[in-house]
């Protein structure tokens, strides 16, 4: 499987589904127990997410985000959660290293558009809930399937942007200009 994030909603699902009937065929209040522990679990990625990530990624984790970046910047790793927001990435401009850069976005509800020079090889891994997807001019609506899209030229290209996006709920826009 190519996206981790996706085998891991997907196994958060069967689980939660699973105490749900427990619960249910139990008269058990299993609300009771989710809240505390996903609080635990939230304080327990927060406190890690360094070590998930490695030292050479930067990124950030933000709760309400509004994530513009135009002109001139430097691309580099980097890993960007957010509960909900708004991304957007014209790289058109930007300085983009030689080889792969990766690029995550991981969050709740999310509306996410980049921009790319026709120069740069892309590839495109998208996954959630539900995905309104538009990358390069191909229009798909996903419930609970992923997204995988290679520019032609991604294996020769010098300039290589990967971008994975994992939402619960997503808009995803990708053009090549």
């Amino acid at each position: 499987m190519r996206n981790n994030g996706q085998l891991v909603f997907g196994l958060l699902l069967v689980l939660a589904g699973a105490m749900f009937l427990a619960g249910t065929l139990l008269h058990v209040n299993i609300w009771g127990f989710i809240w505390p522990a996903l609080l635990i679990l939230l304080g327990v990625v927060i406190l890690l997410r360094p070590r998930f990530i490695g030292s050479d990624v930067t990124g950030g984790m933000w709760l309400l985000a509004d994530i513009h970046r135009h002109g001139e910047w430097q691309v580099a790793d980097e890993e960007t959660w957010i509960g909900v927001g708004d991304v957007d990435l014209d790289l058109t401009q930007a300085v983009i290293p030689a080889g792969e850069t990766k690029l995550r976005l991981v969050g709740f509800v999310g509306d996410v558009s980049v921009r790319v020079p026709q120069s740069v090889g892309l590839t495109v891994n998208a996954s959630g809930f539900v995905t309104d997807a538009k990358v390069l001019g191909h229009k798909q609506d996903l419930f609970l399937s992923p997204l995988h899209f290679t520019t032609d030229d991604y294996a020769t290209a010098e300039r290589k942007i990967r971008l994975d996006t994992t939402f619960f709920v997503h808009d995803l826009k990708v053009r090549q200009v």
